[in-house]
Order: structure tokens, then C-alpha cells, then sequence
């Protein structure tokens, strides 16, 4: 008997191939030069595609970004998650940051690139199929910090969804503010711990 699953025709293999071709070269690209440097034709080139072919995947630099940068941050959120789950008998704090830790680097792994990424998140037009699915990442990255909270004993259940916004922006800013463009990694990642520590704290002290 079959499968079950209707083979793939040849256009939408072909499809497929020139997808795979332009994410290539757009990443490929992004890494080498920055995505202010790159431009959809050099991208375009690379990918062996004309411009026009290019633009019925992307329609905008922007969106190419967006479509690189998902992939990078949905395997950076899945990891985190991972990483938390098998804190075992770590705090609420500690879990966070096992889980935020991947996420920070997949940001500032090229500076530029994940400043840009995160900007085009939060200003674009939120029904673009790339942000839609950037934010829909954004969405699970919170619900994983609220679910963390949640097993802490001293964060009620309705705080904990508050909270973890408040942890979300506390990571977006420590990752794109130009005041902490020259700091390492770990630098970055503790100052967060420390800010993450300091909202927590409150909860701890009245439980």
C-alpha cells in the first residue's frame, strides 16, 4: 500500500529548488556583507534567478532577512526550550536564561543583520507573511518564559504572562541598543540576568 502522501509534481520541486537557492545566497550574502550592503539583485545573481523570479519569494531585502533570520531564530528558540526543560532543579531565573541564552546569541551573532531583524518585527506591517511568521516565533519565545514562570511558587499565574513581556523587551533592548554594541556575549547575557533578577525580585520578597 502507499504512503498515503501525493507526490511532489515537478513545478513545485522546481519551486522548492529556487527557494532553497535564493534562502542560500541570501544568507550566504547577509553573513559576508551585512544586509546593508547586499542588494536583491546580488542576491538575485548568486542565487541564479532573475530579479523578477526573486521578488515572487520576496518581495523586499526586508523580507529576505525575515525569511533568513526565522529559520535561525526558531532553531535558537527551539534549543532554548530544550535547555530549560532539563534545568533540572534550577530556579525560575535560571531557567529563563537557559532558555534566552541561544536567543541572544542568534541575535548578536551578526550584530547588524539581528538589529535589522528585530526592528522589522516591530515596525513592519505585522500581516506580511515573514513577519507574521517572525512573530508568531516572538509569541513562542514569551509563551516558553511564561511557562517557566509559572512553575516558580512565588509568581502567581497572572503575573506571569506581564512578566515575561517584560523579559522579552528587557532582551530586545540589551540586544540592538548601540550602547551595547561593543559588549561580549556573556556581558550582555548577564546584564540581562541581573535586570530579569531585579523584576522577579519583588514577587520573591512579598512571597
Amino acid at each position: 500500500m502507499g504512503s498515503g502522501h501525493m507526490p511532489i509534481g515537478r513545478r513545485e520541486r522546481a519551486k522548492q529548488a529556487k527557494r532553497e537557492r535564493i534562502m542560500t545566497a541570501a544568507r550566504e550574502l547577509f553573513v559576508e556583507h551585512g544586509v546593508d550592503k547586499v542588494t536583491t539583485q546580488q542576491v538575485a545573481r548568486r542565487a541564479d534567478v532573475a530579479i523578477g523570479t526573486l521578488y515572487l519569494y520576496a518581495s523586499t531585502k526586508a523580507e529576505l532577512l525575515i525569511m533568513v533570520q526565522n529559520e535561525k531564530f526558531a532553531a535558537a528558540v527551539d534549543t532554548g526550550l530544550a535547555a530549560a526543560n532539563t534545568a533540572v532543579g534550577q530556579g525560575a531565573l535560571e531557567r529563563v536564561i537557559a532558555l534566552i541564552r541561544p536567543v541572544v546569541e542568534c541575535v548578536r551573532e551578526h550584530i547588524e543583520n539581528g538589529r535589522t531583524y528585530l526592528h522589522e518585527l516591530v515596525f513592519g506591517d505585522p500581516a506580511e507573511p515573514y513577519r507574521r511568521a517572525g512573530l508568531a516565533l516572538a509569541g513562542r519565545l514569551e509563551d516558553g518564559i511564561t511557562g517557566l514562570l509559572t512553575r516558580d511558587e512565588h509568581v502567581g499565574a497572572a503575573d506571569a504572562a506581564t512578566l515575561a513581556r517584560v523579559i522579552t523587551a528587557i532582551i530586545h533592548i540589551s540586544t540592538t541598543a548601540t550602547l551595547y554594541l561593543h559588549r561580549s556575549d556573556d556581558a550582555v547575557l548577564a546584564d540581562i540576568r541581573d535586570q530579569i533578577h531585579a523584576t522577579l525580585a519583588p514577587h520573591h520578597r512579598t512571597a
